[in-house]
């Protein structure tokens, strides 16, 4: 099961051109899957039950025991979307004959409205943060600034290497999703920050690694994963006192709700944000209009 799974998901990515989350939540997802196509085979007395026996009945089995175990809709979507691409692949391979997740609808998802906060608010973790005169703190104002400078997504600044800052044009290059790089402005404030983690912090948390090409380093040396990120900005805003409601997307939010209300028009943010349509970029009016 491992190996159609990694062949998939190899053809997925040539194909779709999946960010490396999307690969890595599929790949959870179908391994997920596969435990239970096992646990299903052990528990009747035999072996794992190969795709090739695959049935609605199955399929609604397993989702029944996704919601009995409290998965939210929106979990549970993304894994009907991974087998449904996976049972596409392996129909149109012909390791299957039929794809028994045709005709098969995903839970109705409402997505929450994105979570923005107050310039003030941010400035005052900024503000926390550059207050401790450690290699964590000065990494912390590096962060924040450039997430609130450009409203790139946490997944795209994890991704930065040290290379994608260019100091002399005040700029950081950002690999967006489906492989659209975009090149972003830096603001000095920005720019003083980043130069000041690189050049007082970032050899400190590199000491294992040197060789690390990453801009933005864990303790290990290794580079900041996406939930390393939320950890952090989650423990900044409890010290700082503040009273606020974090996602990994909040500096994002809030980013793109300050340039609609600076004047910027929809077709500049969309292409700061990396947004593929412009769609997506308008719910940001309403966030706007709210506060």
């Amino acid at each position: 099961m491992d190996e159609r799974i990694d062949a998939f998901l190899t053809t997925a990515q040539t194909e779709r051109s999946l960010s490396p989350h999307t690969v890595s939540a599929y790949r959870n997802d179908l391994r997920q899957f596969a435990e239970f196509l096992e646990a299903e085979g052990t528990r009747n007395g035999g072996s794992a039950i190969p795709v090739s026996g695959v049935d609605r009945e199955l399929l609604g089995g397993y989702f029944l025991h996704l919601r009995e175990r409290g998965y939210s809709p929106a979990t549970i979507a993304r894994k009907v979307a991974a087998l449904k691409s996976f049972f596409h692949y392996l129909r149109r391979t012909g390791e299957i004959a039929t794809d028994p997740t045709d005709g098969i609808g995903s839970p109705e998802v409402k997505k929450a409205p994105p979570v923005a906060i107050s310039a003030d608010a941010v400035q005052a973790l900024i503000t926390y943060a550059e207050q401790r005169d450690t290699p964590e703190g000065r990494r912390a104002s590096a962060m924040l600034r450039l997430m609130y400078a450009t409203g790139m997504r946490v997944s795209e600044l994890v991704t930065l290497d040290v290379s994608d800052i260019d100091f002399e044009r005040g700029t950081v290059r950002v690999a967006g999703r489906g492989s659209r790089a975009r090149v972003l402005p830096l603001d000095a404030a920005v720019l003083v920050a980043t130069r000041d983690y690189l050049d007082h912090a970032r050899q400190f948390l590199a000491r294992n690694a040197p060789d690390q090409p990453a801009l933005v380093l864990n303790h290990r040396g290794q580079r900041l994963t996406r939930q390393g990120f939320w950890l952090i900005m989650k423990s900044l805003v409890r010290e700082s006192g503040l009273q606020l409601t974090v996602t990994p997307h909040t500096l994002r939010h809030s980013f793109a709700t300050r340039q609609i209300d600076e004047g910027r028009a929809l077709e500049e943010l969309r292409q700061l944000l990396g947004h593929a349509s412009i769609s997506t970029t308008q719910v940001y009016t309403q966030l706007a209009a709210s506060h």
